[in-house]
Parts: C-alpha cells; sequence; structure tokens
C-alpha cells in the first residue's frame, strides 16, 4: 500500500523533484510548483498505481488547489529519497468520468 502521508511528508520537506517532462508539462498547461504542493498535501488520494511503471513504481494522485484546481500529479513512491514528479495535468473530463476514474474508451 502507498503511503499517502509518505508522500506529503516528502512534499513538506522539500524533498521533491521534477522530471523534465513535468517541467515542459506544467509550462504548457500553466501549473506552478506552489499549485503542485497544494493538490498533494490538501484533499489529495491516490487514484490509480503502477507498481510496473518503466520509470519504477509510480502512482497518480488526484488533489485540489487552494483554489480548488484539480490536479493530476504522477510521482514516484515515496520509498526513494528524493520524490519524482513525473507528469502533472488537469483532468480531461473526456477522458475522466469524475476526475478519479478513468472513462473506458475501448
Amino acid at each position: 500500500m502507498i503511503s499517502l502521508e509518505a508522500i506529503r511528508d516528502k512534499v513538506r520537506r522539500r524533498r521533491y523533484e521534477f522530471s523534465r517532462h513535468a517541467v515542459e508539462q506544467s509550462i504548457l498547461r500553466d501549473i506552478r510548483a506552489i499549485e503542485v504542493e497544494e493538490a498533494l498535501l490538501n484533499r489529495s488520494e491516490v487514484v490509480e498505481d503502477y507498481p510496473d511503471d518503466k520509470r519504477g513504481p509510480t502512482c497518480l494522485i488526484l488533489g485540489f488547489t487552494n483554489a480548488g484546481r484539480p490536479l493530476h500529479v504522477q510521482v514516484s513512491h515515496p520509498s526513494r529519497p528524493v520524490l519524482k514528479i513525473v507528469t502533472l495535468y488537469e483532468p480531461d473530463s473526456d477522458l475522466w468520468i469524475d476526475s478519479r476514474h478513468r472513462k473506458n474508451l475501448g
């Protein structure tokens, strides 16, 4: 089981970094670093787990900024010394039912 509290602890202690892809996506999608912190610390929950991800075990977290903006943030499992933010985006209603469940498009 992924410890959301361990993820939050790393964020609080600023023990995280953005992947190159996450930096690019944050610029394209106008998502500031403070919003990522808010989303991971406020009303956040793990919505998907990817234990076999090619970059190592990761999970997808749904969180909300202080302004109420929903964000999906994919992060490495907290067992690593530094939490890696792999990607981030605002959930697309064409792909997500309610920001927690993917639509079955197949």
